[in-house]
């Protein structure tokens, strides 16, 4: 680029070159700071990383954006998406801007990031930064279910089981609960054992759906246990 920054890139092969074996993940948070100084776009990354998550750095979310802001700036299209959802939701010192947030969804999700294309679907689901438009929904929705996002085929089976942007349709509700389910998500497991247990695109079948339920809370879904609560009693244990 420039003299000065020729002579940044000597210092970061000079500083680099005892850790060689190293990822970068697993070095230091100070060494990584010194490599996201000098314009490292990967470390930069994993600065916001850092302050985002409180791990190797106290938990700073508007410092987090200011990091995925200069490596998104770089190309990175993972800090963009980062940022995106720190835009989105706001924090101390950071202004919640859903308008932006859209906007670097929408050219993360251009690049083909998954998780922005279904973060997409969610901002026009629920009109967060545009106008609600279930079908646009559905449209980001698939594409990212296309490349096998386990969130966003949930997102979209509940769209199918609802009729919402796109005809109402349990069997293909039940062919992408089952496609998420199969990732061990929690909610396409929940969801997949609520079509068992409803009958809706398959036959009824409340032990399955117990089953489902059950794995559904072992993957993390709270909400799964009042499933299993109101299903147990109605369970016939299987004769041996």
């Amino acid at each position: 680029m420039r003299p000065a920054i020729a002579l940044a890139f000597a210092a970061v092969l000079a500083f680099t070159g005892p850790t060689a074996a190293q990822s970068l993940q697993e070095l230091p948070f100070d060494k990584q700071m010194k490599l996201a100084k000098v314009g490292d776009v990967d470390a930069q990354y994993e600065i916001g990383l850092a302050f985002e998550t409180g791990k190797g750095a106290r938990q700073d979310e508007a410092e987090a954006a200011r990091w995925f802001r200069q490596s998104a700036l770089q190309g990175n299209v993972e800090a963009q998406y980062h940022l995106a959802r720190l835009v989105a939701k706001g924090a101390k010192g950071l202004k919640q801007d859903l308008s932006t947030a859209l906007k670097l969804y929408q050219d993360a999700a251009a690049k083909g990031h998954a998780p922005a294309m279904n973060a997409l679907g969610q901002a026009y689901q629920q009109g967060k930064g545009t106008s609600a438009d279930p079908a646009r929904a559905a449209e980001w929705y698939r594409k990212a279910a296309d490349l096998k996002l386990a969130d966003a085929q949930n997102n979209l089976g509940m769209l199918y089981l609802r009729g919402a942007g796109v005809s109402r349709d349990l069997a293909e509700a039940f062919r992408l609960f089952e496609a998420s389910a199969s990732q061990n998500d929690a909610w396409g497991l929940n969801n997949l054992g609520g079509m068992y247990e409803m009958g809706w695109g398959i036959p009824a079948d409340k032990t399955k759906a117990l089953g489902l339920y059950k794995q559904a809370l072992s993957a993390g879904n709270a909400q799964a246990r009042q499933n299993i609560e109101r299903l147990a009693g109605t369970v016939q244990p299987v004769a041996r």
